[in-house]
Formats: C-alpha cells, sequence, structure tokens
C-alpha cells in the first residue's frame, strides 16, 4: 500500500481517484468490499463518498450513517479502528442489522484522520472470516492518515 500513497493528491482529484484508492485498497488486504465515507460534523452524519463490491440494495442504507450507529459510526464515536473477525455471526450489536446483507466476513473500519479531527472513515471487508492483524490495522491507519491530509475539506 505504501507505493500508492505519494500518488494519493493527483488520485484524489480525479473522477475516479476513490475508486482506484479502494481498488488497490482492496487488492492489498485481499478483501472484496470497501467504503469511504465523510463527516458532516456539524450534522453528525457520515456520507458515502464512495465504494465497491457493496450489493445494490444496500446502497441506500450505507449513504448516510449517523455517527455512534453500525461500525463506520462506531468507529468515528469511539475514535479508534473497529473490527469484526466475522459480520455473519457478530452479536456484539456493532454492525446495523443489514450489514449482514453484504455478505462480509471480516471487517475493519478506521478513521481518515487530518491531525487529530477526524474527516470521515475507510472500510474494508473479505468475504471469508478474517481477524485483521495489528500490522493491517496500521497499515490501514496509515492509508487513513494520509487520505486526511490530502483531503480537500
Amino acid at each position: 500500500m505504501n507505493p500508492t500513497i505519494p500518488t494519493l493528491p493527483v488520485l484524489m482529484k480525479q473522477p475516479d481517484g476513490w475508486q482506484v484508492i479502494l481498488r488497490e485498497t482492496l487488492n492489498r488486504f485481499n478483501a472484496e468490499t470497501g467504503t469511504v465515507h465523510r463527516l458532516d460534523a456539524a450534522t453528525q452524519l457520515l456520507h458515502l463518498v464512495a465504494h465497491l463490491g457493496l450489493p445494490p440494495q444496500l446502497l441506500p442504507i450505507v449513504q448516510t450513517i449517523p455517527v455512534g450507529k453500525g461500525i463506520a459510526g462506531q468507529t468515528v464515536a469511539q475514535n479508534r479502528p473497529v473490527t469484526i473477525c466475522n459480520l455473519q455471526t457478530d452479536t456484539s450489536g456493532v454492525a446495523k442489522p443489514g450489514a449482514k446483507q453484504t455478505g462480509v466476513g471480516g471487517s475493519l473500519c478506521v478513521p481518515i484522520y487530518r491531525g487529530e479531527t477526524i474527516l470521515g472513515t475507510f472500510g474494508i471487508g473479505t468475504r471469508r472470516e478474517h481477524e485483521f492483524s495489528a500490522a493491517e490495522i496500521n497499515q490501514l491507519l496509515d492509508l487513513g492518515r494520509a487520505l486526511g491530509h490530502n483531503w480537500e475539506v
């Protein structure tokens, strides 16, 4: 993933830039689904910026997510990465009921930071059960910080 970080400022300004970033990230993590949400701090809502691999029927559900709800909302509320080994069998209550429709097993969502300010979230998911390692979490956090540094707000 690190070789693409220097290209982020260019990619983020291209019409398909977020799709390229998602695709490269999913390839790096051997994941099938990905989302990027932008936080509206005034309304405490996360708005979908880009996605890959989500079933069309889920798009209305993930288009806008309140802070504190679902995996992305919990990521912002807790100000830390949220990971679930198997979304299909998870009983923690973190994931929204519709999340199982994604077919995702392992999921990881990290804040997109500029400094200490959360600008949004970056989430990935695998179709298989997967417990993300500390190294994987840190790699996605690094990407989130690089995205935040380059994101025009």
